[in-house]
């Protein structure tokens, strides 16, 4: 069954509410006067608050925390009683048998308080014994969504120190490297011996992107590819101030390179599915596909002083 997560809006979800109490409210009148046989109001109750359960734990992805449940259940209960309380009829209804069960006359209603006095107790114990007992697992390590770089990364058997690293296809006609050579002035000089030479480095940075990535990051490098919701997390999207941004260019190297694989333990448990590139790409594709999601996103990369 779809989630919430998974494209179902709020109207959807309470339409999806809605239909159910519909179901639930016309299979009792169905069954109250074509067939005879009637539901008692505290089990109409109990079904209602045990079905709200159901629905919130088991149909809504991602799973809901326990503590925003209780809330809704609570909720849900406030409504029964609303519910069972607005005509004296339902009321007296829905607590007869249980004031059947307080007086205990009949051997039935004795032996259910009874076994009531002994199973609420211990339910409560188990449940506070549980919460209170300590946890001997290893401690929970949150995930980051940008890692620490490694200082150092090998690349087809060569070594590349992050921090001191710079991009070969990222340089001017002298050769000198450039983290704004994608600026005004490309446009304004498109004759520009660097320019021309930066655009190319760009195509063909273009051409290895949607040939290999745009399957998962996108047309538009906004992380909404052909195969992106296949994935848990989607694909990163370039186009947001919070990733290409504000990585540095190595880093971004670092993780066309090694891929999900190479990330260190704080980027799990939700690892990234990317392959590590460096297996089916050269060094200087990597940096030049690098090149064209920069300039295709229009923002600079950063540098390690900043």
């Amino acid at each position: 069954m779809p989630g919430f997560i998974e494209g179902m809006m709020p109207v959807q979800l309470l339409a999806e509410i809605l239909l159910i109490i519909v179901i639930f409210v016309l299979g009792a009148m169905i069954l109250d006067k074509k067939m005879g046989i009637r539901i008692p109001m505290l089990l109409q109750a109990a079904l209602v608050f045990i079905a709200g359960w159901w629905y919130y734990k088991f149909r809504i992805e991602p799973p809901l925390p326990f503590s925003v449940r209780a809330i809704y259940q609570v909720m849900i209960a406030i409504g029964i009683f609303m519910w069972v309380s607005s005509a004296e009829k339902g009321w007296t209804e829905f607590k007869r048998p249980i004031l059947a069960v307080l007086d205990a006359k009949t051997p039935l209603t004795w032996w259910v308080r009874a076994v009531l006095l002994v199973v609420l107790p211990l339910s409560a114990s188990g449940m506070a014994y549980k919460n209170l007992l300590p946890s001997l697992g290893e401690p929970i390590e949150l995930r980051t969504v940008h890692p620490a770089p490694p200082a150092a990364v090998t690349v087809h058997g060569k070594k590349f120190p992050l921090q001191t690293s710079e991009s070969p296809v990222r340089v001017d006609e002298s050769g000198e490297y450039s983290n704004h050579i994608q600026d005004a002035h490309v446009m304004d000089n498109p004759f520009d011996p660097d320019s021309i030479q930066y655009m190319q480095n760009v195509k063909e940075g273009g051409d290895i992107f949607f040939q290999n990535c745009h399957f998962c990051h996108g047309d538009n490098l906004n992380g909404r590819g052909l195969y992106a919701y296949a994935f848990n997390p989607i694909p990163a999207n370039f186009t947001d101030p919070g990733t290409l941004a504000q990585l540095q260019e190595t880093f971004v190297f670092w993780r066309v390179a090694k891929g999900g694989p190479g990330l260190p333990r704080e980027g799990f448990p939700w690892a990234s599915a990317m392959p590590p590139w460096e297996q089916h790409l050269t060094t200087e594709e990597i940096w030049k596909v690098i090149l064209f999601e920069y300039w295709h996103t229009k923002y600079p990369p950063r540098t390690w002083d900043e």
